[in-house]
């Protein structure tokens, strides 16, 4: 293989991050040759699967000044010109932006709102390589070849595991989601850096797009926020009583006035009372109401005394027992009469 005089690489995919030069078995390089980087690249020399030197922007002349290791690595006989073989990955320091991260299944919370609800999350982050040669040693192996595409999958579990963490240590309820995503986002980058600076990669933003819950839970949701804005039970079914009732005053036509603002007073009251009733109860411990005591109207004077009475609580007067009927004719049993006067059957009186 002839020695190679100029090594160059330039991305024409624009999704490459990292190159191998060349892109299989390695290449015979002459001291003397030049290595050409451009802005926003990196060149990472390795010879017999160790690193020589990291390489920045600009034209480098190759010789053993700036890869003193080939010194113990190569002979130099002839000059130094005697070409010897070695690989150069070049590395992408470009700002990876738009790069896509989410749960790929719903993730358990407990709330203290809702209890345990199931949650989908999903953002973008921003990154770029930071130490090009322990990218390539920790991250890119004898890979020839590594795109964005790449780097966003391999990235994204670790933000996902994290996330998953901060979400539980700082989020109570997910009905406080809209005032929480800057805070999450910020304690979610924060520890990821560590997991991303030990593979040399830099993350600078991590943004949440959204967290979101099943259409179930997002329907509970709804409910409660009705409820929440109805405020004063009372008031809101008198309101819609008395909506109800105009319209149907609208639809029978201008007659009876009258009748209609009678029935709208009555119907404000209706919904009043039964706004009232409804509230009571809902109390925590309400007991049920009571049903009405049973009456019977006094011979004398007509008043109201509860079944049983011996005397009239209106007159004073004694209360005359009510007559009852006979099981077996019907026939109507004067008070203390012993047998039926109809078939004749004994009362047990």
């Amino acid at each position: 293989m002839d020695a190679i005089d100029v090594v160059e690489w330039q991305d024409v995919t624009g999704t490459e991050i990292v190159h191998r030069w060349p892109v299989s078995g390695p290449g015979n390089i002459r001291l003397g040759s030049q290595l050409t980087v451009r802005e926003s690249q990196a060149a990472v020399f390795f010879r017999d699967g160790q690193a020589l030197d990291t390489f920045h922007a600009g034209r480098h002349t190759l010789e053993t000044l700036n890869l003193p290791l080939l010194q113990k690595l190569i002979n130099i006989p002839f000059g130094g010109t005697t070409p010897f073989q070695a690989e150069v990955y070049f590395v992408n320091l470009r700002t990876m932006t738009n790069l896509k991260w989410g749960t790929p299944a719903p993730i358990i919370f407990r709330d203290k709102e809702l209890a345990m609800v199931q949650l989908r999350a999903f953002g973008q982050f921003t990154c770029r390589v930071s130490d090009p040669q322990l990218f390539v040693n920790k991250v890119v192996g004898t890979e020839g070849r590594y795109d964005e595409s790449a780097i966003e999958g391999w990235m994204r579990s670790f933000i996902i595991s994290r996330f998953n963490d901060t979400l539980g240590e700082v989020l109570e309820t997910i009905l406080d989601l809209g005032r929480m995503y800057d805070e999450i986002g910020v304690a979610t980058r924060e520890r990821c850096r560590e997991d991303f600076d030990k593979f040399g990669v830099e993350l600078l933003d991590l943004l949440i797009e959204a967290v979101t819950p099943p259409e179930s839970v997002q329907k509970m949701i709804d409910e409660r926020t009705s409820m929440e804005a109805v405020g004063d039970m009372g008031r809101f079914t008198a309101f819609r009583t008395a909506e109800a009732i105009g319209d149907m005053a609208k639809k029978e036509g201008g007659g009876g006035g009258m009748e209609v603002g009678a029935g709208l007073g009555a119907g404000i009251g209706m919904g009043t009372a039964m706004a009232g009733a409804m509230a009571a109860a809902m109390k925590p411990g309400a007991a049920p109401a009571a049903a009405p005591a049973a009456t019977v109207k006094c011979a004398k004077c007509g008043a109201d005394a509860p079944v049983g009475s011996k005397f009239c609580p209106g007159c004073g007067e004694k209360m005359t027992p009510a007559a009852t009927h006979c099981t077996e004719c019907g026939a109507e049993i004067p008070a203390g009469a012993k047998f039926c006067p109809g078939c004749g059957k004994k009362t047990g009186a």
